[in-house]
C-alpha cells in the first residue's frame, strides 16, 4: 500500500452509511491523507451538488466524479462533461416514460428534472437530487442532460434493466443500485473518468485504491490495483474486486484507509 497516491470511493453503499451520512471518522482520516499527499476522489452516481453537500467541509481539496463519470469537477473547474445527444435524448424520453412503474429523472450539471412524481416519491429523490424541477413534458428540459436515472420502487435490475439493456453498447446502461438504472453516453463510466485523472496526475493503476458496492463501480475497480468490494456489495462487484472490506455501516472504507495511513506513517 505504500505506493498509493490516489484513493477513490463511491458514495451510497460505500462511504455513506444507510442513513446517507459520512462519518466524522472519515473526515479525520482525510486530514491525514492530505498530509501524506494522497489525492482523494469521490466517485458517485449522484449529481455534483449532492456529493458536495455530503463533503462540504473538504470540497475545495478533493476531486468530484459525478453522474457515474459523466462529470468531473475540481474546485468548481469542469474537467469533463459528457452530455447525451439532444436528438437521442428525445427518443430516450419517449422510451423511458412508457416503462410501467419507472420514475425517470433527467440529470444535468446543476439540477434534475423529475417527471410527474408524487410528493412521496419526490421526497425519496430529494435525498439524491436536492436541486430539482418537476416537469410534465420534454420541452421543459432546458439544460444538457448528462444522465437519465430510472427509479423502481421494488427492484431496478428485475423490472427496468431488461427493458433498456438493448440500448447497449451504443449507450451506457448500468444498474447502479437496488432501485436505480442509469443511462448515459457510451463512454461514460467511473473507470474512464478515473483513467483520465490517472493520466492527468501521472498516477498508475497500481498507485490507485478504490472502493465500490454496485455495478456502476465495476470499471472503477478494474483500473485500481487496490480495489475493494464492500461486504454489502453486489455479487458482480465481489468478483471484480481484488479485496473485500467491511460493510458501509461498519466503516469498511475507513478501516482500510487507516491501514493505508499506518503503512505510510
Amino acid at each position: 500500500m505504500k505506493n498509493v497516491k490516489m484513493v477513490v470511493t463511491d458514495m451510497d453503499g460505500t462511504l455513506l452509511n444507510s442513513n446517507h451520512e459520512v462519518s466524522e471518522r472519515f473526515f479525520k482520516i482525510f486530514k491525514t491523507l492530505q498530509q501524506q499527499n494522497i489525492r482523494f476522489v469521490a466517485a458517485s452516481g449522484r449529481p455534483y451538488y449532492s456529493i458536495i453537500e455530503k463533503l462540504e467541509s473538504i470540497k475545495t481539496d478533493i476531486t468530484i466524479v459525478a453522474e457515474n463519470g459523466g462529470l468531473i469537477i475540481e474546485n468548481e473547474n469542469v474537467l469533463l462533461a459528457n452530455a447525451l445527444d439532444s436528438k437521442l435524448l428525445l427518443q430516450l424520453y419517449e422510451l423511458v416514460t412508457k416503462i410501467d412503474n419507472a420514475y425517470p429523472i433527467f440529470c444535468t450539471q446543476n439540477q434534475a428534472y423529475i417527471l410527474r412524481a408524487s410528493d412521496d416519491m419526490v421526497e425519496i429523490f430529494a435525498e439524491y437530487y436536492s436541486n430539482y424541477i418537476i416537469i410534465d413534458s420534454f420541452e421543459e428540459i432546458k439544460d444538457k442532460v448528462i444522465k437519465i436515472a430510472l427509479y423502481h420502487t421494488i427492484n431496478s435490475e428485475a423490472h427496468i434493466f431488461p427493458l433498456v439493456k438493448h440500448l447497449k453498447p451504443e449507450l451506457s446502461v448500468v444498474v447502479s443500485g437496488n432501485h436505480w438504472v442509469d443511462i448515459s453516453e457510451a463512454i461514460t463510466n467511473k473507470g474512464n473518468a478515473i483513467t483520465l485523472l490517472q493520466k492527468t496526475y501521472n498516477i498508475k493503476p497500481e498507485e490507485t485504491m478504490a472502493f465500490g458496492d454496485y455495478n456502476n463501480d465495476l470499471e472503477l475497480l478494474k483500473c485500481s490495483k487496490y480495489s475493494y468490494a464492500m461486504e454489502n456489495a453486489h455479487p458482480d462487484v465481489k468478483v471484480v474486486a481484488n479485496y473485500e472490506t467491511l460493510s458501509n455501516n461498519n466503516f469498511g472504507v475507513e478501516v482500510i484507509l487507516e491501514q493505508l495511513i499506518a503503512k505510510n506513517g
